[in-house]
């Protein structure tokens, strides 16, 4: 029998969303996308039972193997421009979370991948944070200016290769601790995947979150996702663009110094 992780939530929709997610990224498996952490048992409405990885710290091949199969997760697609995973709560709305995170149905889902990233993920964080007193009207005009460049398509660029100009199916909280490197480093895809919050969105996003909080051996990672689905052109001048999505949910959760670090990044596309 495998090993069990209970995690407990607050709300029953978030333990149903966070069972779909998972679900929807482990069908990329199939074609080659990282192993995904099973969901064993889901006992009560706030309950899942997990598998529990065994984590280390990777080898360089591991590393390459995740770098590969993340491009083949991302390459499965989306629906559309933030669209959940099937079988999402939608009681609330489409919003998940204590962050209440957007996502968009069908019917209202933006026609680019820019329109999305800039009410969806810049627009609606910075109204909330503002109504909070986190930023006054001179920071918000900055993050606006940078949501204009993105809609215009100024800021705009091509998904990696194996996506082509669909929406990529994204983990959406790709930051270092939910990368779980198993102990046995046969494990095929390099690397097991935790705690998503996925949807239709550009694969860099996922990249550059991986890049935000120090992956270990990130670089071998990135070169063997570029090796297996080659990145647009440009795509490390985009990384703290990405990082705008987490760095205005940690000023939104959070505040302190992730406000001038959301501001600093978000001064360099206005």
């Amino acid at each position: 029998m495998p090993e069990i992780h209970v995690k407990t939530f607050r709300d029953p929709d978030e333990a149903t969303a966070e069972a779909a997610g998972l679900a929807w990224l482990a069908e990329a498996e199939e074609t080659g996308g990282t192993r995904i952490a099973r969901v064993l048992d889901h006992p009560e409405p706030t309950v899942l039972h997990l598998e529990r990885i065994q984590d280390g710290s990777p080898t360089r091949a591991q590393a390459e193997r995740f770098g590969r199969s993340l491009a083949r997760t991302h390459a499965a697609g989306a629906a559309h421009w933030g669209a959940p995973s099937p079988g999402f709560p939608t009681r609330g709305g489409l919003r998940m979370g204590r962050s209440r995170t957007p996502f968009t149905s069908a019917a209202d889902a933006p026609a680019t991948w820019g329109a999305f990233f800039a009410e969806y993920r810049i627009r609606d964080f910075v109204q909330r944070i503002v109504d909070r007193g986190g930023f006054d009207a001179a920071e918000a005009a900055v993050f606006d200016r940078v949501a204009d460049r993105l809609e215009d398509g100024t800021l705009g660029s091509p998904q990696p290769a194996l996506v082509g100009d669909a929406p990529a199916r994204i983990h959406g909280d790709l930051w270092a601790g939910n990368v779980l490197w198993p102990t046995d480093a046969s494990e095929p895809t390099g690397a097991v995947l935790i705690d998503a919050t996925p949807h239709g969105g550009h694969a860099e996003t996922d990249l550059a979150l991986l890049a935000l909080f120090g992956l270990p051996r990130l670089e071998t990672v990135l070169a063997g996702y570029d090796a297996e689905s080659r990145l647009a052109d440009g795509w490390q001048e985009r990384v703290e663009l990405h990082q705008l999505a987490p760095l205005l949910l940690h000023v939104f959760l959070f505040g302190g110094s992730y406000t001038e670090h959301a501001l600093r990044a978000a001064r360099r596309y206005a």
